[in-house]
């Protein structure tokens, strides 16, 4: 009997844990917003301790490149990036998980890869042969992930689980079953989808302008944390909204930076430089599902016939888009050699201490026709 070949199943594993952390920052999330804290105060307090747990392993990193340092075309697109993908993003996500439970908010993010393929097809950065088998996959998987989306927003249907046994004092009595809370808080989770996929892309110039991931990371944390800091002083005039009333609040706020944004990001960027983005991305369903199950038992949150073929659908679509992308990976398959090279990992030869080094690339999370955005990278290759 052979050994199991644990470096092999290590990405695996690696995937299985983040969506786990994923489904219990969500749950945890979904019980202090509804015992009252505020959805932006969150945000803020969440990127600070990101920051705090990132800014000495992105110095140590950086300090003999000087990676840390930014000129101002590097400051302005993590500015923009920050802005889109963090500050943007999570307000209105949390906003929407505070209106809508929590599986239905986790369910409509596996909208993320079909919207971002929406607009980068809109905007030229990726090709659409509609002869093409993978082309067709995409278009359809899309289709289906938006029909999905729509009958969960739109297509509650009656009640499968937990219809009559909701705890009278259970604080999820104070925003179930109001139809235009639904409605909003579904909006709300699909612009943040949105917004998401925005910050995908952007990720392209941002990265090939700063590159190293760690060090990125570290700064959107930090502009991001000022960002939604003025954004809150603004929207929360009253200061009180800024304490942490409970051990609950303050534990889950330091989990949902230290693992949810700081480990994470780590986590899935080594996964991506072992299998490529396609294979990080097929396990968001999972985490659906977990979140699902754990707050229909521990939260007794509603389960509707609408939402679950919904979500049904959204998966399936999801899978559909996943394998039209998968053609992307395969063709940078280099035929003479038994290494696969992807666009997400580059070994690049360092000439003057005859050393390899590898550089993680984020450039392309499901992307895959914007490398010419990117001419640093390419002329070292051609060298």
């Amino acid at each position: 009997m052979g050994c199991i070949d644990i470096e092999y199943y290590m990405p695996v594993l690696v995937m299985l844990l983040i969506q786990s952390i994923y489904a219990g920052m969500s749950l945890g999330i979904r019980v202090i917003l509804l015992e009252g804290m505020s959805p932006r105060v969150l945000v803020v307090y969440r990127h600070a301790s990101a920051t705090i747990a990132l800014a000495p392993v992105a110095y140590l990193s950086g300090r003999n490149s000087g990676s840390y340092s930014l000129n101002l075309r590097s400051f302005f697109l993590i500015f923009m990036t920050s802005l889109i993908g963090i500050t943007l993003t999570q307000n209105l996500y949390f906003e929407g998980l505070y209106l809508i439970p929590s599986s239905i908010a986790t369910a409509m993010t596996n909208l993320i890869p079909a919207v971002t393929f929406i607009i980068t097809a809109s905007v030229g950065m990726e090709k659409v042969n509609i002869r093409s088998l993978r082309t067709i996959a995409k278009i359809v998987g899309t289709l289906i992930c938006v029909g999905g989306a729509m009958s969960i927003t739109l297509l509650k249907g009656p009640k499968l689980l937990n219809a009559e046994n909701l705890p009278s004092k259970s604080t999820m009595a104070t925003t179930l079953g109001s139809d235009d809370n639904w409605l909003l808080g579904c909006l709300f989770v699909l612009a943040s989808s949105v917004a998401w996929s925005l910050w995908l892309i952007l990720q392209v110039p941002a990265y090939a302008s700063h590159p190293n991931y760690i060090s990125l990371s570290a700064w959107m944390c930090l502009i991001s944390t000022l960002q939604s800091a003025v954004v809150t002083l603004f929207l929360e005039p009253n200061l009180n909204a800024w304490k942490i009333n409970s051990l609950l609040q303050f534990g889950c706020t330091l989990y949902s930076g230290i693992m949810g944004s700081a480990v994470v990001f780590c986590l899935q960027a080594w996964c991506i430089t072992k299998r490529g983005p396609l294979f990080s991305a097929m396990f968001s369903p999972l985490g659906t599902v977990l979140v699902t199950v754990l707050a229909a038992l521990l939260l007794h949150e509603e389960i509707y016939t609408g939402s679950l073929i919904g979500t049904i659908g959204v998966i399936v679509g999801l899978y559909i888009v996943l394998w039209g992308k998968a053609e992307d990976v395969i063709e940078k398959i280099d035929p003479k050699s038994a290494f696969i090279e992807t666009e997400e990992v580059k070994f690049l030869r360092n000439e003057s201490r005859g050393e390899a080094s590898c550089r993680i690339n984020l450039e392309e999370p499901l992307l895959t026709n914007v490398l010419n955005i990117k001419p640093e990278i390419e002329s070292t290759r051609r060298s």
